[in-house]
């Protein structure tokens, strides 16, 4: 399948899910704030002329390219402050209503500031934070001194986003009384006793102060930035330079470094796992639970002592070109203190994310007398190593590539049916979604763009020719997102297969990726992912807010009121444009009407369907809570409670398929459980077959109507 990005130096369209904008603390002392001016105190971060440049250059981007052409202007301004006070403290658990109002008369500077590039005010705010957070730290530590009395009939509400500010520090002395009463009691509940639950919260709390200390002027700015960003839409996004080659590394699934997942444990970087080819599983030396104590650069020279650095940090020293050396000092597992530590050399190269990619399964279904052979692809993301493809490389990966391969291995081994599996799928590169369609639909539109200015571009499949044109099931959940909606809304509407699950994500919008300086082949100043369309159907509906909806339910324990575009603030509306010409298929039986009766019938019977709706009744019920019992004997009377619930839902899901029971509530984390929503799309699938769904030609272009040439848009999805 072609892919059509022909212009190289042009930034690249993007279409995400969710963004990947830390969330930051900072340290320092207080200052007063006045509209005139905002000081900041002695130590505190403070902005360069680079920071002062790229705010100009980011908000007159918003401004210009947005695709809902606000202006940043004092009606933006006050909704801008806020959600920058949201960055910082949307639990109302570290400002006082004293502070915010101090700020005030900076809620109609924001609109000036990005404008003069005059941004010392959200700074001098940043600091007070930092205060503040270092004050609620320190009480919290205070607090461990003496043990609280768990037996007092009280509670605690965790949820405390959008209650007022606190009006005294005794108020907010209490909330973090509880807070801390509440970690306790959550570690004696896993059986610690009072000392240890206190030395543990102390340790993790004196961790927190540390990471206080840590913060990176790079993290303030961006989380500054994002604040103007996201009063535009959700989806459009400031990324530091660190942040941005974490998204191209999650975007091409590959990168160059040992193949290590590492973890911050107790102060060290430590090895969780080690990624099958990449260069430390090769090697053999360094294994799970071994700590880094230092990382050397080449073959020789001097250590960088890392205990008690960030994770991130250390990430960057062992990350590099392939081909070159990094040595680890290595505190071997379970060795303790003190112990004599080992040096292991390991030469950098490409590292494969291949857990990210597309994988496939096959599933026997038996109906009666036969067994049916249903193929299953996963895929978890959109993605394409740009660079590679860019460069030339004959093996770039792609899902496209990697769906094609699998199909293949599938076909040999005679699958009757096959379910492409979306769920959890955020997005990825749009030109994927387009030819990803194309393995299944021979040839026409997949997906319209249309920007700000009414112009509008339909993106086709223009490769003669399918791989697969058997029946097909696409599953899908609330967390199908952009490029996955794009793809399961376009065989839907072709009517080449059937959509089983979940109301997808509902994000309709499309983000141009601009690097935020000219010359560099790196993102030196950051980069900034901007709305600057909308995308929808063929049929002309948008996804934007609505989704996808399946063609068959099913039950799913994700939140459609948590979870989604509609839940997200300042998200763009639903609309529609005009259709694009294109020729479904002829429906063939059985209707879809024909497999939702099928399957809620069978829904009705099926025990792991009943197991799996119970669950989802019961966390509904958790969901729904907003405050929890401080008192230890409510407490474990609810956990054992729940446990035991749990444990007989469980076991009548197991006598009902004539499986031993589980002895006791400890067995359940060891225990196997049904992934009921794809066995029931596989189900579907079979239903398709015994009711007389043959293998499905995939539609020609409409007579008169030849096939587009493709999109000359770079267009991807942030997830």
């Amino acid at each position: 399948m072609k892919n059509r990005m022909t212009d190289s130096t042009r930034p690249a369209l993007l279409v995400s899910a969710v963004a990947l904008v830390a969330f930051v603390t900072i340290a320092g002392g207080s200052a007063r704030l006045t509209a005139s001016t905002s000081p900041l105190p002695p130590g505190a971060i403070a902005p360069g002329d680079r920071e002062r440049m790229i705010a100009r250059q980011v908000g007159a981007l918003l401004q210009d390219a947005h695709y809902s052409r606000i202006r940043i202007d004092d009606a933006l301004s006050p909704r801008v402050m806020d959600k920058f006070l949201e960055s910082m403290d949307g639990q109302r658990a570290y400002f006082l209503a004293s502070d915010v109002e101090e700020f005030a008369p900076l809620r109609m500077r924001f609109d000036d500031m990005i404008r003069t590039g005059d941004i010392e005010p959200a700074y001098a705010m940043f600091a007070r934070y930092q205060q503040r957070n270092r004050e609620r730290v320190q009480h919290a530590l205070a607090l461990l001194g003496t043990e609280p009395d768990f037996t007092l009939r009280e509670s605690y509400a965790f949820d405390r986003e959008g209650a007022a500010w606190p009006t005294t520090t005794a108020e907010l002395d209490e909330i973090w009384r509880q807070r801390v009463k509440n970690d306790a009691l959550s570690l004696l509940l896993a059986g610690k006793t009072w000392t240890e639950a206190r030395d543990t919260l102390r340790t993790r709390y004196e961790r927190v102060l540390k990471r206080v200390d840590q913060i990176k002027p790079e993290e303030v700015f961006e989380t500054y930035l994002n604040a103007y960003a996201r009063a535009f839409d959700p989806h459009s996004n400031y990324f530091s330079p660190r942040n941005s080659e974490e998204y191209k590394i999650q975007m091409s699934l590959n990168y160059e470094g040992i193949g290590a997942s590492l973890q911050l444990i107790d102060d060290h970087v430590t090895i969780m796992n080690l990624i099958e080819g990449g260069p430390a599983a090769a090697d053999g030396k360094l294994k799970a639970s071994d700590r880094i104590t230092a990382v050397g650069q080449g073959t020789e020279g001097s250590f960088t002592d890392v205990v008690g650095w960030r994770i991130d940090d250390v990430v960057q020293l062992i990350r590099g070109k392939g081909d070159t050396t990094v040595r680890l000092q290595i505190l071997p597992a379970g060795a303790a203190p003190g112990t004599a530590e080992t040096v292991i050399s390991l030469v950098r190269g490409k590292v494969t994310l291949e857990a990210q990619a597309a994988q496939r399964e096959l599933k026997t279904i038996k109906r009666g007398d036969r067994d049916y052979r249903v193929g299953v692809i996963n895929v978890p993301g959109f993605y394409s190593d740009y660079d590679g493809q860019r460069a030339g490389n004959a093996d770039y990966r792609s899902t496209t590539r990697d769906v094609r391969r699998l199909i293949e291995e599938l076909k040999v081994e005679k699958i009757d049916g096959l379910v492409i599996d979306l769920r959890g799928n955020g997005g990825g590169f749009l030109p994927e979604a387009q030819s990803l369609t194309g393995l299944f639909v021979d040839q026409g539109p997949v997906v319209q763009v249309q920007f700000a200015n009414g112009a509008k571009e339909v993106l086709d499949d223009i490769e003669q020719g399918t791989v697969y044109d058997g029946p097909l099931v696409v599953l899908i959940d609330r967390f199908s997102a952009s490029a996955s909606e794009i793809f399961a809304g376009a065989i839907q509407d072709y009517r080449r297969g059937v959509v089983v699950g979940q109301r997808s994500f509902g994000k309709g919008t499309v983000q141009n990726l601009v690097p935020l300086q000219r010359w560099s082949s790196k993102p030196v100043n950051g980069q900034l992912t901007v709305t600057i369309a909308k995308f929808y159907r063929v049929t002309g509906e948008s996804t934007q807010h609505r989704g996808v909806e399946p063609d068959v339910a099913l039950a799913s324990p994700i939140s459609l009121e948590d979870i989604g575009e509609s839940a997200l603030p300042d998200a763009l509306p639903w609309d529609r444009i005009a259709a694009a010409p294109f020729k479904g298929l002829e429906p063939r039986p059985p209707s879809v009407a024909q497999l939702a009766n099928e399957e809620r019938a069978r829904q009705e019977r099926d025990a792991d369907y009943r197991w799996l709706v119970e669950d989802i009744d019961v966390l509904d019920q958790q969901r729904s809570l907003k405050t929890v019992s401080l008192n230890l004997e409510e407490r474990r009377a609810e956990r054992t409670r729940l446990e035991t619930d749990r444990l007989a839902r469980e076991n009548a899901r197991r006598a009902s398929r004539a499986e031993p029971p589980l002895a006791a509530y400890s067995d359940i984390d060891g225990a196997k459980f049904p992934d009921v929503q794809l066995d029931q799309s596989a189900q579907v699938m079979v239903d398709m077959l015994e009711k007389g769904s043959s293998a499905i030609a995939p539609p020609k272009p409409a007579p008169g109507k030849p096939a587009r040439n493709g999109a000359t848009r770079t267009i991807a999805d942030q997830r």
